[in-house]
């Protein structure tokens, strides 16, 4: 059977252009993790909280995500559909179920497109001073850099939604090309930074000042919300299984080869960033992150050309997240599930795209950017919180998935794809694998949403927003309650498990 007809084995039609080989699936997941955008911006949060050795929150929380990655991937194999979350929740947890964790994507994907999009203010006035527009404070947090910052990022969404509406071809050509100059500056980097090492790699066992005081646990934990925050959106794969050739196949294969290739491309940044820092107790390297590491040790044009590969991985970060957030509305749309959904699940005949909630999430995104220029603590309060709908949104996969492990799932024997292999399968240690992703997520979402001042409120402004993630988390929530389609059926109803 071919791709289309597979596809007609869950009721939809193909209408979706099945452009995407192995490297554009692959790039679609490590584009949206983006090492080289993440990193560049949240290496200072990490090293601040507790010194060299937040590096050991890397691999943890690589092996976490990398239980859920294993669960994503035997579910993408068995269910190849656009909007995977929203899919794979539905299929195992039922309508409801699915409905939220499609919600919670939704909404979190939008913030965090607007976030990356902002990273633009981090790179292109260092690139070169004609990028600062508005006023000449370059700084994000300053009235003029807020300002600046909103509208480079207005402007990189203009362009991310125009190449999402000539068609996934375009998207793909062009984030290939973006994936390709990212992991060539991720490995001029860590080359760049190996080369100029002042310590050596013993230097992860450094506690710094955190550790002279008790409870050095505490802040090992909250630095770990730096890695916690990179290393999510390595499904983008299965949301873009309609589009993939073979996607049984592809999709698993390149779900954790996306997150693997991040986390060692990560973890060699962070080592190296660490060694050939000029200080490590001066205070800079917490403030400035890799900016101050890449400056000191490069001479000005080999330094700006790094910068703008940083500006690329932010134009290919962003295009990704975008791309991804609105194949799941499409795929809720197709479903009733949400308001006009007649209009968001149309597909144009000619690109093979889903224009118009690619229009939406570009508009909806440009929007949440003007928040910065009010309040730019506000807007990183945002952009934390969407993190843990993100993992309450995997938890809706994983909890589900669970349960239906306990009762025999997956049903019946092997199956085969395209090629009559047998698809990926965590067999026996299926059971084990999903506890752990379970876990993994509980606890994780309890340390993202703790209410500490100094992720929510670090200048002491604005106390109430260290309650930001359990009242953002409650709003969501009741906002979806308000927004559930009641009274309508689905034209696709699944059947829980199948």
């Amino acid at each position: 059977m071919d791709d289309s007809g597979d596809l007609g084995t869950f009721g939809y039609e193909q209408q979706l252009h099945r452009k995407l080989g192995k490297f554009a699936s692959f790039a679609a997941g490590f584009s949206f993790v983006s090492i080289l955008t993440t990193i560049f911006q949240l290496f200072g949060l990490g090293f601040g909280f507790a010194g060299p050795a937040f590096f050991w929150t890397w691999p943890v929380v690589f092996a976490g995500q990398f239980m859920v990655a294993l669960n994503f991937a035997e579910l993408a194999a068995r269910y190849p559909i656009s909007g995977a979350i929203y899919q794979w929740s539905r299929r195992m947890g039922g309508e409801v179920v699915g409905w939220f964790a499609g919600w919670f994507m939704i909404l979190a994907q939008m913030v965090t497109a607007s976030a990356a999009a902002i990273a633009l203010q981090v790179v292109l006035p260092n690139v070169w001073s004609g990028f600062q527009i508005i006023g000449e404070d370059s700084t994000l947090t300053s009235a003029s850099g807020a300002a600046n910052a909103v509208l480079l990022g207005s402007v990189l969404l203009v362009l991310t939604t125009f190449i999402n509406c000539i068609g996934v071809n375009w998207m793909s050509r062009i984030n290939n090309i973006g994936v390709t100059c990212e992991i060539v500056g991720v490995v001029a980097v860590v080359g760049m930074f190996f080369t100029h090492a002042q310590r050596g790699p013993q230097v992860v066992f450094d506690t710094g000042a955190a550790g002279t005081d008790p409870g050095y646990g505490w802040a090992w934990i909250v630095s770990g919300l730096m890695a916690a925050y990179v290393m999510v959106g390595f499904g983008s794969a299965g949301e873009l299984a309609e589009e993939t050739r073979n996607p049984r196949r592809v999709a698993p294969r390149t779900i954790r080869l996306a997150l693997s290739v991040s986390a060692i491309g990560g973890g060699l940044m962070i080592i190296g960033a660490l060694m050939a820092a000029p200080s490590l107790i001066d205070g800079r390297l917490a403030a400035e992150g890799l900016p101050y590491v890449l400056s000191s040790i490069l001479s000005s044009p080999w330094g700006t050309l790094l910068l703008a590969d940083v500006a690329v991985a932010v134009f290919v970060c962003t295009l990704a997240i975008q791309t991804a957030a609105s194949r799941l509305v499409f795929s809720m749309a197709r479903d009733g599930r949400l308001p006009a959904s007649q209009m968001l699940s149309k597909v144009n005949a000619r690109t093979g795209t889903p224009i118009a909630p690619s229009v939406l999430i570009g508009v909806v995104c440009i929007g949440i950017l003007a928040v910065n220029v009010g309040n730019s603590a506000i807007f990183a309060t945002l952009s934390s919180v969407c993190i843990i709908l993100i993992y309450l949104a995997y938890l809706m996969v994983t909890v589900p998935l669970l349960v239906r492990r306990l009762k025999g799932w997956p049903h019946g024997g092997p199956q085969v794809d395209a090629d009559g292999r047998s698809l990926f399968s965590l067999g026996r240690l299926g059971l084990p694998v999903n506890i752990l992703a379970v876990g993994y997520g509980a606890l994780m979402v309890v340390n993202l949403s703790w209410p500490r001042a100094e992720v929510f409120d670090p200048s002491g402004a604005y106390p109430l927003l260290r309650w930001a993630a359990p009242v953002t988390v409650a709003a969501v929530i009741g906002l979806g309650i308000l927004c559930f389609p009641r009274g309508r059926s689905t034209p696709n109803p699944v059947t829980i498990g199948a």
